[in-house]
């Protein structure tokens, strides 16, 4: 495993964390975890910052919405497993969910809170 991968156990009586998004979505279990995932518009669907590709368990995740696949036609790097972050929940069906944030969409760079 690389400096860049993380493997996270998930408690689902820890869910959500009521951070950012969807209760439960991949933006909400990164931001419990103190991960970051890009989400520009603060995650409610509004933006394409948090694309991220569901490369394992996409079935034990709930279906894109139109909004959701809207936003998603401007993310670059589109692949079919791809998803917005604040809006993918994986249901607990699958053990394992492996999620792969594309290299464009990690910002090194991050101001420090004031």
């Amino acid at each position: 495993m690389d400096g860049d991968e993380h493997t996270l156990s998930v408690d689902p009586s820890q869910i959500p964390y009521g951070r950012s998004g969807q209760p439960g979505s991949i933006l909400d279990i990164c931001e419990g975890f103190d991960l970051a995932l890009e989400h520009t518009c603060g995650g409610v669907c509004a933006c394409a910052t948090c694309h991220v590709i569901v490369r394992d368990g996409s079935s034990s995740c709930n279906e894109a919405t139109d909004d959701e696949l809207d936003q998603l036609e401007e993310a670059p790097g589109l692949t079919l497993s791809s998803r917005l972050g604040c809006q993918c929940v994986p249901n607990g069906t699958s053990k394992i969910v492996i999620v792969e944030v594309p290299g464009w969409n990690r910002n090194a760079v991050k101001e420090t809170p004031h």
